[in-house]
């Protein structure tokens, strides 16, 4: 089994994110199933969204529209998704760093 964590930086401040809401689907058939939903902390970070998860195609949701909305600026992304293969084996942990009009993605350790 494997677990899945994140992180939000916000690159226009340089600092942790924190307030982000989170939410972790898996795919089942044509559709998505929610498996869990967090908030990332004061470090930025979601750190249980699985704890155990199996091999299979999943989804991170981040609400960046509303974190970048109580912050007074704008963004062209309401919520920013990303969708990543887990082979069930080892710990997947997807930062994401984020502005208000790009983000980047990768798989960290």
């Amino acid at each position: 089994m494997s677990t899945i964590t994140t992180h939000v930086l916000d690159t226009v401040l340089g600092k942790p994110a924190a307030g982000v809401a989170v939410r972790l689907e898996k795919q089942q058939g044509a559709g998505f199933l929610a498996l869990s939903a967090g908030v990332t902390d004061g470090d930025g970070r979601c750190r249980d969204l699985a704890p155990d998860a199996s091999e299979g195609i999943y989804r991170l949701t981040f609400a960046t529209g509303e974190y970048v909305k109580q912050r007074g600026r704008a963004t062209i992304y309401p919520e920013i998704s990303i969708t990543f293969h887990c082979s069930g084996d080892g710990h997947y942990h997807l930062p994401l760093l984020l502005s208000d009009n790009s983000y980047t993605t990768y798989r960290g350790s």
